[in-house]
């Protein structure tokens, strides 16, 4: 019985460890949600000005994302 208390400890030490950094990646949400919003302002204004460059960056921006999804997968 006596090890039993020890383990309970530590399951409630780590859901409480679990529930703060769930509560840290929601705040980081809420931020990214809005500064999303810049970025794609900021993509507004630069297709605006300058579509071809504007189209290049993004294809290159956009191949970056598919190796890092691609090296993501494969620690799956």
């Amino acid at each position: 019985m006596c090890l039993d208390i020890p383990k309970m400890t530590y399951t409630k030490k780590k859901s409480l460890k679990v529930k703060k950094y769930l509560n840290i990646i929601n705040k980081i949400e809420k931020v990214r949600s809005k500064n999303n919003v810049n970025w794609m302002d900021v993509l507004r204004v630069a297709l605006k000005h300058a579509p071809d460059e504007t189209i290049k960056l993004m294809k290159n921006i956009n191949q970056k994302d598919k190796k890092i999804s691609n090296l993501f997968n494969s620690i799956k």
